[in-house]
């Protein structure tokens, strides 16, 4: 009788080995910029593997240059998160449960959205803010930025928010709930992970925006960091340990949010996959 050796652990360890080397290709390039940011006497051609010793006088110069455009973006962020669920969430809740018509061709028409250029609509809003006074301001950077989360979120929170079981509605309405009291003490507690999520998806779409923060300031005076490397890297093109330093200030608040809410997100989009 013929014994097979098992293969599920060769297996197992194939898995891993080849998922160790996709990640490694994958964070090869912020290795290498938080290399180069260790190394800011270096030039970029010469900068080594590892860096020898950890010097810190490019994250300094960075804070300096790029602080305050680290602070214009994080108030940008979360102002457009502000401003996204506050538009999203009731519209997904509308599409939810009020059987409206036509609700399936209005969730395929904000999908449609997504696929827009965003230099199309820059270049749209540009008009629009110039009679509306929102060129250079706050306000309308976070009104832009918002657009960008608003149709993920609303398709997300609508999935979501379709899974939540009538009974409960029904029975918050029978205790004398009106339609504004269920959506705000019922369905939004409910759906804290949807929401987590698309304010998260929303605040990343913000904090990376290029296209908008360039086409609707023509001054300094509101300046995200995207647009603040964009042109400190023509300014300072030849000090790369500072720039790779601003770059990865820039991602340090992306990735501790995803690391922070991972399990929400996760819960956030499968949640309404399965009713």
């Amino acid at each position: 009788m013929a014994v097979h050796a098992p293969t599920a652990p060769r297996r197992r360890w194939g898995s891993t080995v080849a998922g160790l080397l996709v990640l490694a290709v994958m964070l090869f390039p912020l290795y290498w910029m938080l290399n180069t940011a260790l190394q800011p006497a270096s030039g970029l051609l010469q900068v080594g593997p590892v860096p020898s010793g950890i010097d810190l006088s490019g994250f300094t110069k960075a804070l300096t240059d790029q602080g305050g455009n680290l602070l214009t973006s994080l108030l940008v962020s979360v102002g457009a998160v502000a401003v996204c669920l506050a538009i999203a969430a009731p519209a997904a809740y509308g599409l939810a449960r009020f059987g409206l018509r036509g609700s399936r061709t209005i969730v395929f028409g904000t999908l449609i959205t997504q696929m827009v250029p965003g230099i199309v609509i820059a270049n749209a809003l540009y008009s629009s803010y110039v009679d509306l006074g929102l060129v250079n301001s706050y306000a309308g950077l976070m009104l832009a930025d918002a657009s960008l989360g608003i149709p993920f979120s609303i398709v997300l929170m609508r999935s979501f928010m379709v899974s939540i079981p009538g009974e409960v509605i029904e029975a918050a309405e029978i205790d004398g709930a009106g339609p504004v009291r269920v959506f705000l003490r019922v369905v939004l507690p409910m759906s804290r992970n949807a929401l987590i999520t698309s304010g998260l998806f929303a605040f990343l779409f913000a904090w990376s925006d290029f296209m908008f923060a360039l086409t609707l300031n023509t001054t300094d005076d509101v300046k995200p960091v995207t647009l603040g490397i964009y042109q400190y890297i023509g300014a300072h093109v030849g000090d790369w340990g500072s720039v790779m330093a601003a770059a990865v200030l820039s991602a340090v608040p992306a990735a501790v949010l995803l690391v922070l809410a991972q399990k929400y997100i996760a819960a956030g989009i499968t949640g309404g996959s399965v009713k």
